[in-house]
């Protein structure tokens, strides 16, 4: 099975600009998302600092990886292994029953506690990662394809960041309605 030339390409950029996105917050607030990996307890405490690194080098190291045409499949690959370790890292806390634990997802105005929807997201994000693995058909991309992938992305980002939003906020509004 292959994909057209431009929807792979779209959903390499739209990983790569995901990753950029996810490794700048993290190196921004370095002491805050070091503090929200401590609060996962996968790694032993003296660990958490090189893995806090290692997780914003991974992240920024597949930006052009991603965006390198001649590449083939392992930059999606090894993006789809870091959204699962990200999923895994969520429902392992979810199932020694840690929620209210900062999931170090989104900057400190959206913080929120551990749910499953992250792991939905986290696992959805996987797959379309997946499916960029998936190689490129020999079709030659054209000038209007470059309008097609610059669209898609623009609108997969904004359609992530409110969907970001809304799963930083879900766990407060099931609080709001059992107050009410």
């Amino acid at each position: 099975m292959t994909l057209d030339p431009a929807l792979r390409t779209a959903l390499h950029a739209g990983l790569a600009l995901l990753l950029l996105d996810a490794a700048v917050h993290k190196l921004r607030d370095l002491r805050g998302f070091r503090e929200a990996l401590a609060g996962y307890r996968i790694v032993p405490a003296p660990g958490v600092m090189p893995a806090a690194l290692g997780l914003a080098a991974a992240e920024l190291a597949l930006v052009p990886a991603l965006l390198a045409p001649g590449l083939g499949a392992a930059p999606a690959l090894c993006a789809a292994a870091l959204l699962v370790l990200y999923a895994a890292a969520i429902g392992v806390n979810l199932a020694r029953g840690r929620r209210d634990i900062d999931c170090g997802c989104s900057s400190r105005a959206l913080r929120g506690s551990l749910h499953g929807g992250l792991v939905a997201r986290n696992l959805g994000l996987a797959g379309l990662a997946l499916v960029a693995a998936l190689p490129a058909g020999a079709r030659t991309l054209h000038w209007v394809d470059g309008v097609t992938i610059a669209g898609a992305v623009a609108a997969g980002a904004l359609l992530y960041a409110a969907a970001d939003r809304a799963l930083a906020n879900a766990p407060r509004l099931s609080v709001s309605r059992v107050r009410a």
